[in-house]
């Protein structure tokens, strides 16, 4: 089964690309748009797959969270914080923290700990 990780832009998938792994990881933008040409693409791309949303913590991507929310009732949420630069602005450390919170630990590319 594969893993559908929606994001808003090229930067947004670039940033988390670095931090998962594995070959049944997909992350898919919106490119901050959504008609309902861009939302059947999605909903036939995903099929039954598991769905996870990680948009920006801003107006634009509350707006597209709430049309993905209805389209992918089942999807897991993650969330940036108020204050970080979007999805690609945010700290590794925290996005980290998210997926592990959406259980995909086992796609995670961990860094390595610091050699003091």
């Amino acid at each position: 089964m594969s893993i559908y990780i929606i994001v808003e832009g090229k930067n947004d998938r670039s940033k988390l690309r670095r931090l998962i792994h594995g070959e049944e990881i997909n992350i898919l933008c919106t490119f901050g748009t959504l008609n309902s040409s861009k939302l059947e693409s999605l909903q036939r791309r995903v099929g039954e797959d598991e769905v996870y949303l990680f948009l920006d913590n801003d107006s634009s991507g509350k707006k597209i969270r709430g049309v993905l929310r209805d389209v992918f009732p089942e999807a897991v949420h993650m969330y940036t914080r108020k204050g970080y630069a979007g999805v690609e602005g945010t700290p590794d450390e925290y996005i980290i923290a998210q997926l592990e919170k959406a259980g995909l630990e086992a796609h995670i590319l961990y860094p390595p700990p610091d050699l003091m």
